[in-house]
């Protein structure tokens, strides 16, 4: 059986095992100089012990380490570097050293994966990714403490937003303010977050009793941070302004997308709000600057929470039941979604 998560060491492997620690370190540095029944037998009982190597390798058997992973798909986009200052914020009083994972925009379940296989770290914050079943698995058998943003698991501390409530929002301010023709830019990548969004901004419309149309659900074809950049919002608000003539506000389904769009409109002599209202989604900072209307997460402060509890599991002063917190999030109306006159 499994000792507790926090307490495998190498010494476990080789007692389950039944041979020497020298012999496991063989096996995991893949040395030929291994019988195959002997590497079956370490292999099985790191298996069964759910053993993770210490990725710091300072020795054979030490387990004192000091290096906090965080993983997410980008750590260059704006959304990324707001859940990173509050990360920052958390762990400044603490001797806590930080390690970026990038997911990657396509496949991130690969990614994490690969990712825990090269060693162990003394806790992990996992941000913007589905957690599936075999991810969940995986997660509650690396032997460190794991907290999740953006999504919410048994068994594992959690933090996530209601999208569809912030979509739906947005958009029923954009109906308030006398439009009745709005198109919605979107990601071209799916995602559980995306879906989410979509159906916010078809609830709205339909609440509103506002016809639904398909073809007023735009995605740019840039491939960058899996088409929330502002290369993409641009690409996609010139489809709108080509395609759509009747559309007189726009929806964007991240902050990224709505400022390409506005440069868009800007580029072709549009003016917003006049023209094209906008509104956004994560309220980064420079949206507060420009005036773009924006659903507010509070990314900086669900990150510092997050890694607040993520560090108290690692010291122990945390080991009551996992929390998963379901965060609603606040629209913040700005001059770029001003009411039609």
């Amino acid at each position: 059986m499994a000792r507790e998560k926090s307490r495998i060491t190498i010494y476990d492997v080789a007692d389950h095992a039944g041979v020497a620690i020298s012999t496991v370190s063989r096996v995991l540095n893949q040395s030929p100089d291994v019988s195959v029944s002997t590497r079956m037998r370490v292999e099985r009982a790191i298996s069964q012990l759910q053993y993770r190597p210490d990725r710091t390798a300072r020795s054979l058997a030490q387990q004192e380490y000091n290096t906090l992973a965080v993983a997410l798909p980008s750590f260059t986009a704006p959304f990324q570097n707001e859940l990173l200052k509050g990360v920052r914020a958390c762990l400044r009083d603490h001797d806590l050293d930080v390690l970026i994972c990038d997911l990657g925009s396509t496949n991130h379940e690969r990614a994490l994966m690969d990712f825990l296989k090269r060693g162990a770290v003394r806790g992990l914050l996992l941000c913007g990714m589905q957690v599936t079943e075999a991810v969940r698995k995986e997660l509650q058998g690396i032997h460190s403490p794991t907290v999740i943003i953006g999504d919410t698991c048994d068994g594992i501390d959690g933090w996530s937003w209601n999208e569809q409530f912030g979509a739906e929002a947005a958009v029923a301010h954009l109906i308030a303010g006398g439009h009745t023709d709005i198109a919605m830019i979107r990601s071209h990548t799916d995602s559980v977050l995306q879906r989410d969004r979509v159906a916010g901004y078809r609830t709205a419309l339909k609440k509103a009793g506002l016809a639904i149309r398909n073809e007023y659900i735009v995605a740019g074809t840039v491939q960058k941070h899996g088409g929330f950049s502002e290369e993409d919002g641009q690409d996609a608000m010139n489809h709108i302004l080509s395609d759509l003539p009747d559309v007189t506000a726009v929806f964007a389904s991240s902050d990224v997308q709505a400022i390409g769009a506005w440069a868009a409109l800007t580029e072709c002599g549009k003016s917003v709000p006049a023209d094209i209202a906008l509104v956004g989604y994560d309220d980064i900072k420079t949206s507060r600057f420009i005036g773009l209307s924006s659903v507010d997460q509070s990314m900086q402060k669900i990150a510092f929470e997050a890694t607040k509890r993520l560090v108290a599991r690692i010291s122990g002063a945390e080991t009551g039941a996992t929390v998963s917190e379901i965060i609603t999030p606040k629209l913040q109306i700005r001059r770029s979604s001003a009411a039609r006159s």
